[in-house]
């Protein structure tokens, strides 16, 4: 039956309604446990603004896309939906997620800064959540990504990075001065200090 099912056009309707059965338990489904075989690729894209594409055209409903993101998962450096049946390979253009808005509470090294992403999951920044900035070699556009969870990242959109560059602060990192963020006692290095003089 398994290799009948590995044969099988993977189908973005049965995947949508295993979603939704796992989705009525508590919590994300566990597809890090699951190992189903691989039924090849889906012709699913996720846009670098979060927006979710099946056969070329946007998935609409919020709903939808909610549900396919909850059984997401990142393997090396390919993405997966994954099901307790059967696993297919999605396009991902940068992060899957997006983060949209923070909060933030406290203050210096005690300040704590929870991501919302566009599918409604929420990351306090911590040393198992971490924050990287990454610069574009020849533009030197930065581009900052929150873990959100396993192995998943969300890129933190314009408006949500400046609103966190006014919470930074010079720290010491590695034995370098950095501008960076604090959260949850560990801080998160975005320029070098001396780049900003």
């Amino acid at each position: 039956m398994s290799d009948e099912r590995a044969d099988r056009t993977p189908d973005a309707e049965n995947i949508l309604a295993v979603a939704k059965r796992a989705s009525k338990k508590r919590g994300l489904p566990p597809v890090h446990l699951w190992n189903p075989p691989f039924c090849g690729d889906l012709d699913m894209r996720i846009a670098r603004d979060g927006t979710w594409f099946y056969l070329g055209t946007p998935i609409g409903r919020h709903s939808m896309v909610k549900l396919f993101s909850t059984i997401l998962r990142r393997d090396g450096d390919e993405y997966f939906l994954v099901t307790p049946v059967e696993k297919v390979g999605i396009k991902v253009d940068d992060a899957p997620f997006v983060a949209v808005d923070f909060e933030s509470e406290g203050a210096g090294t005690g300040q704590e800064v929870t991501f919302q992403t566009n599918v409604e999951d929420y990351a306090t920044a911590s040393r198992e959540l971490p924050i990287r900035v990454l610069r574009h070699e020849e533009t030197g556009e930065v581009s900052p990504y929150v873990l959100v969870r396993s192995n998943l990242e969300a890129l933190i959109d314009r408006k949500s990075f400046y609103r966190l560059v006014d919470l930074c602060e010079h720290a010491d990192y590695e034995g370098e001065s950095w501008f960076g963020l604090w959260s949850s006692g560990a801080f998160f290095p975005f320029i070098p200090s001396v780049e900003l003089e």
